[in-house]
């Protein structure tokens, strides 16, 4: 995981591919979801995708994000063939939609989403 969040202080996307089944994986993980496969590579990928779905955080029961809503809270669908989950920013919530184009950007070495 360390090799993660190294790629993100650098402002750099990048996620696992299973050398045994080809998928992609994302958030990181240990062992493939699919296969069990154990030898997961972080790669680079392009750091553009497109909205699948999202929701509209008003009120967070977690300490850290109280007094922080609206904000919106995304899965992307990445070309690479992954799913990556973040924080679309720059964005008034109301203007959010399936489908949005979007790109990655890093806030405090976080993988956030703009759109593209």
């Amino acid at each position: 995981m360390d090799a993660y969040w190294a790629a993100c202080a650098r402002g750099e996307l990048v996620i696992q591919r299973c050398t045994a089944c080809e998928r992609r994986v994302h958030l990181p993980a240990v062992e493939c979801p699919w296969c069990g496969g154990a030898d997961l590579p972080f790669e680079p990928v392009s750091g553009e995708g497109v909205v699948h779905t999202f929701t509209v955080v008003h009120r967070s029961f977690v300490k850290e994000f109280s007094g922080r809503g609206p904000y919106v809270l995304a899965w992307v669908d990445l070309p690479e063939g992954a799913r990556a989950l973040g924080q679309v920013v720059d964005c008034p919530p109301e203007r959010v939609r399936i489908g949005m184009q979007v790109r990655v950007t890093f806030r405090d070495e976080l993988p956030q989403w703009r759109p593209g």
